[in-house]
């Protein structure tokens, strides 16, 4: 990363409101002198991606934080996951979009297109030429030059509305394009009332057979042409509506040099009628400018809940483009009916119904930081969130693991138990979700029968119940990953349990918890496979992804150990042999072996590429493992690991991950690292320390209070912690208490160029490990 040595930055912060009300209120517009947080953001971060080798595998999101929908310019053909790839050189068309992840795809997807001269309409025939340097990419506005057609298109997000702004040359045929997209579509134009109304159907999957997106797009001028077309792009001259497969709206016009064109578009799950009063509640009279400006300060309030103070400014970059990634995900799936009551529509059995719905998540992803970072700083948001989870079971009778919109046959483990159980142990839980919440977790650990889809509840349940583990030859993959996984959902549900009174439910799920030691290979000190006869699976290659493990191989998932570290430090003999093994992995060449998946994918050559062994911190399994050396008295060595990998492997560019950014959780580790600490165990109270990036870190808390985070000589080669101080008094402990954050206070760092060995070293300053109990 190129860094610039800049003049110390004050950040003059005059800080809205802090309350997690819905973004439908009233924003505050706050003029500053100062540099506004979120233009440091760079929502292109990630694009520069592709299916064999992922740099993010991001679109820029133009939207509100966990907005319902969000808008992001189309390079790619309809249907295409990798939507927006920054190398592209056409778009399109402005796309409204739901996708959580190209892997997932998009769902309830339309778009909006300008074009001038000979009508085209055709996806591949209206795509104009475009270049960066004459687009300009905000979270809250985006603005691109259509070369081919010499208009400037420009969109401005709401939560469940946004308005289009289109400047068009001298032209004697000028058009606006909707294209409902295909998988069944609708569209009628309204000329009297200057209007399209219509609805789209798209999706990969997780919905009923009544799902609709409608949508409402209102123009500020008259129509003097209007087409449709057809399936098969099939144009129907002067009609007014068309339904059928893929069908689109066409309105044209005579325009002088630099007329300009509003659109006003809201949708909805709900109904065409909640559309239009989506748009009405949203946008109503405002104008363009008006809009933007909300949207700004909408992202203004978030990101000014964590103020940086440093002078590289590169990092300041970084720091709120991944903060940015972190308030995207889950999408708000809730409407406010007529008498501004939430309700939502159910992606999972087509009713109407009251309360909160959130998605777009996978949580085997989300539940090692992203969910953490809500409970520390959004704690009323989560128990929103946890609302809706509670409303997702009442309505499909289970947890969601990935939704987007209903469930999705993706990823692994009982994840939604860690959510759940961390939420809840933090205050986080609204009592009246908390019966039904840890219902429908002891259902994931108990029933094996009428699972919608194959990543819900648990695969290899029965087996795993009965053996305490999931056997290897057994027909079911990614096994011993699964074993491992569920040993950690167990312990979360003890907590719960034991938070609840339930002793006897915390005493049976505490015990399979320590489920993973059955399948520690004492011959090679890692995670292995094991048969259902007990006998290990042979032959045993530690670098072979896939097969027993999810997205890596035992190297990564031996670590997933996170309720009982110190478990598994005794296990490999000790904290020197642990070490070590920490160590190899970073120090061993990136050899793999890829043969479960017949080819190289791009979890694997992303691992290869950064020179770091076989660490792969482009996906999410390993993510966590740095900060097991303070585990075994070792904590310098994780801050100088710490400190490299946000270094080198993030910026606030194209290409800035190293891998998968998925729905937060990267930038999340990102987040949390360079304010010098992150969530090892979700589900306990604390945080492991690392080491800080920034001279300073100003948390505003929901509560009122105020957690400042002072790293005293921090520099490029001081990242090393010589002492700390926790509100003026020595602090050894290589962990920080969720309590220590919420009631405010300073913790200050006086970092070196050289490890401090003796700093947290001894086992009493270690953090929490189930057997230390």
């Amino acid at each position: 990363m190129n860094t610039m040595n800049l003049k110390y930055l004050g950040f003059l912060i005059l800080i809205v409101c802090f309350s997690c009300k819905d973004q439908t209120e009233e924003i505050v517009v706050n003029k500053r002198t100062s540099n506004e947080l979120v233009d440091y953001v760079n929502p292109l971060m990630g694009t520069d991606s592709e299916f064999k080798l992922s740099n993010g595998n991001t679109y820029p999101a133009i939207a509100r934080p966990w907005a319902m929908n969000f808008w992001t310019p189309q390079t790619a053909k309809m249907g295409d996951g990798w939507a927006y790839k920054y190398d592209d050189t056409k778009i399109r068309g402005i796309k409204q979009t739901h996708q959580p992840s190209p892997w997932i795809n998009d769902y309830a997807a339309f778009s909006l297109m300008a074009v001038t001269g000979d009508l085209k309409f055709q996806e591949d025939e209206r795509a104009s030429w475009f270049s960066h340097k004459a687009e300009t990419v905000k979270p809250y506005h985006y603005s691109v030059y259509l070369a081919d057609h010499d208009v400037v298109v420009e969109v401005t997000p709401t939560e469940r509305a946004s308005q289009f702004k289109f400047t068009f040359p001298e032209s004697e045929q000028s058009y606006i394009i909707l294209d409902a997209f295909f998988k069944g579509s609708m569209v009628k134009i309204l000329p009297n009332e200057r209007k399209i109304i219509g609805y789209c159907r798209n999706n990969s999957g997780g919905v009923p057979d009544n799902f609709h997106n409608y949508f409402v797009a209102e123009f500020d001028r008259d129509f003097e042409i209007t087409h449709t077309w057809h399936d098969d792009w099939e144009l129907q001259e002067n009609a007014n509506e068309s339904e059928g497969e893929h069908v689109g709206a066409i309105i044209g016009f005579k325009t002088i040099k630099g007329e300009v064109v509003h659109v006003k578009v809201a949708s909805s799950f709900i109904s065409p009628e909640q559309a239009a009063l989506n748009l009405k509640r949203e946008i109503g009279d405002d104008t363009f400018d008006q809009t933007k400006e909300k949207a700004k300060q909408a992202w203004e309030k978030e990101l000014n809940r964590i103020q940086i103070e440093d002078d590289n400014i590169d990092h300041i970059k970084t720091f709120y483009s991944s903060l940015y990634r972190v308030l995207l995900f889950p999408r708000k799936f809730y409407e406010f009916d007529a008498n501004n009551e939430i309700v939502h529509y159910s992606p999972y059995n087509g009713k109407v119904l009251p309360g909160y719905m959130f998605t777009d998540n996978g949580f085997w992803d989300t539940f090692r930081a992203v969910f953490p970072f809500f409970n520390m700083m959004y704690p009323e948001l989560n128990s929103h969130i946890m609302e809706g989870l509670a409303n997702t079971y009442k309505e499909s009778g289970w947890l969601p693991e990935w939704a987007s919109p209903g469930h999705r046959d993706c990823m692994i483990g009982s994840n939604s138990a860690p959510i759940i159980a961390d939420a809840f142990l933090k205050g986080n839980v609204k009592e009246k979700d908390v019966d039904i919440l840890f219902e429908a977790m002891l259902k994931n650990a108990t029933v094996s029968e009428g699972r919608p889809v194959n990543s819900v509840g648990r695969a290899g349940l029965d087996y795993y119940n009965s053996l305490g583990y999931v056997p290897y030859n057994v027909g079911i993959h990614e096994n011993a990953a699964r074993t491992l996984e569920y040993a950690y959902a167990d312990y979360t549900i003890a907590q719960m349990a034991e938070k609840l009174g339930k002793k006897d439910i915390a005493q049976k799920y505490f015990e399979k918890a320590m489920n993973y030691k059955k399948l520690f290979d004492p011959s090679s000190s890692l995670m292995r496979g094991k048969n259902e006869d007990g006998t290990f699976q042979s032959p045993f290659n530690p670098l072979k992804w896939g097969d027993a493990f999810t997205e890596g191989n035992s190297l990564h998932y031996t670590w997933s150990v996170f309720q009982d570290v110190q478990g598994l430090i005794d296990l490999m003999g000790g904290k020197n042999a642990f070490i070590a093994k920490l160590d190899g992995v970073f120090s061993m060449p990136p050899d793999f072996d890829d043969s479960y998946y017949g080819q190289t994918i791009h979890e694997i050559r992303e691992m290869q590429i950064v020179n770091m062994g076989n660490y792969a911190h482009g996906n999410q399994p390993i993510q966590h493992m740095i900060y097991l050396y303070n585990y075994a008295g070792a904590p310098y060595k994780a801050q100088a690991r710490i400190r490299e990998v946000l270094t080198k492997l993030y910026s606030a560019t194209p290409d800035g991950y190293c891998g998968d950014e998925d729905n937060g959780q990267t930038s999340a580790w990102y987040v949390f690292s360079s304010l010098g600490f992150y969530p090892v165990t979700p589900g306990t109270d604390q945080y492991v320390i690392g080491s800080p990036l920034f001279k300073k870190a100003t948390l505003h808390l929901e509560n009122g209070n105020t957690f400042k985070i002072l790293s005293e000589n921090n520099s490029d080669a001081n990242f090393y912690i010589q002492s700390v101080t926790s509100n003026g008094t020595s602090y050894n402990n290589s962990y920080l208490n969720f309590e220590t954050i919420q009631k405010g206070g300073e913790l200050q760092f006086n970092l070196g160029n050289t490890p401090n060995k003796d700093w947290a070293s001894k086992p009493e300053n270690a953090p929490y490990s189930y057997s230390n109990q």
